[in-house]
């Protein structure tokens, strides 16, 4: 079986301005990366529909919907915060990118794909049960995360966040919404850095490792060894979502880490050591941030080769 490739054309409708780094080039030079690579020869390609509102409702409140549906302007842009803008696409793209993030848990837990990756915008790991917030308006990960649980029945779920900023939204969200029985969430994020969070975990079964600022692969690695597969394999998770962004890597300017192509291939390669060893391989992947083009397609490169055993 191959491994899934989802993504959705309203991921490059949506957009927030001509300079704002969470763009449309985002999804393309991803997509174009793996072309020309050859990876997608080696994936199974599937265009995501529209989440079913139920699934989106397990993670937000019918208020946080409703607003965003309200917001949603006929022509122009619309505020939702200093940082996040709504264009005539935004919601489309919001509903088809959970919709991507519910498909990819709907083929790997029915044994139709071994694994996903998801390549979508925007991203969703800031926003909260009750509001979007730092470019994200619908939690994709959390998403994914319910839908494994309350459609597959699974009891144990693990969330693992690598992206440079802390995922304060799906924290909230699994800390209120999920036994801690059921659910492992595991991050590393810069110390400090927007939205300021995750210092002090919400829950006891959340696993929140900051890095300092200016840190190197190596200090990810020691987090990964040292602090989060001791707990995972306390765990033994029945699948992975993993929250992917690639903007802890040295060449983004939006964050202060130093992480290079190479630490982004070894981590993937330890998920996928945990998900063989527990959960029959079964990876479900999800893009977050990545703001430095050429990075942002390099390191998604490494972490999918990983995940279809190219590496």
């Amino acid at each position: 079986m191959l491994v899934a490739y989802l993504t959705h054309p309203y991921a490059l409708k949506h957009e927030m301005g001509s300079h704002h780094p969470e763009c449309p080039d985002r999804v393309r030079v991803v997509d174009d990366y793996l072309r020309a690579q050859g990876l997608l020869d080696f994936m199974r390609e599937e265009i995501a529909a529209a989440a079913p509102p139920h699934t989106i409702l397990r993670a937000h409140t019918r208020e946080m919907v409703d607003s965003i549906e309200r917001m949603a302007p006929q022509q122009g842009y619309c505020g939702i915060d200093g940082d996040t803008t709504m264009n005539p696409y935004t919601l489309l793209a919001a509903q088809h990118s959970a919709g991507a993030a519910v498909k990819a848990v709907d083929l790997v837990c029915a044994g139709d794909a071994p694994r996903a990756f998801c390549n979508i915008r925007p991203p969703g790991h800031h926003a909260e049960r009750h509001r979007a917030m730092g470019f994200c308006f619908f939690n994709n990960a959390a998403i994914a995360v319910l839908h494994a649980i309350q459609a597959h029945g699974l009891e144990r779920v693990l969330l693992v966040d690598f992206d440079v900023h802390h995922g304060n939204g799906t924290e909230e969200i699994l800390a209120d919404q999920c036994d801690a029985r059921r659910v492992l969430m595991v991050s590393t994020f810069q110390h400090h850095l927007y939205p300021g969070t995750g210092d002090v975990p919400m829950a006891a079964n959340m696993v929140n490792v900051p890095l300092p600022a200016y840190s190197r692969g190596d200090a990810m690695r020691a987090a990964v060894l040292d602090r989060w597969l001791p707990a995972i394999d306390d765990f033994a998770p029945q699948l992975v979502v993993i929250s992917a962004g690639f903007d802890a890597h040295r060449e983004d300017d939006l964050a202060s880490l130093g992480w290079v192509d190479a630490d982004y291939r070894w981590l993937t390669q330890q998920l996928v050591a945990v998900a063989d060893k527990h959960c029959r391989g079964r990876i479900v992947s999800l893009l977050e941030g990545g703001y430095h083009l050429p990075a942002l397609a390099r390191s998604v490169g490494e972490h999918v080769k990983v995940l279809i055993g190219a590496d």
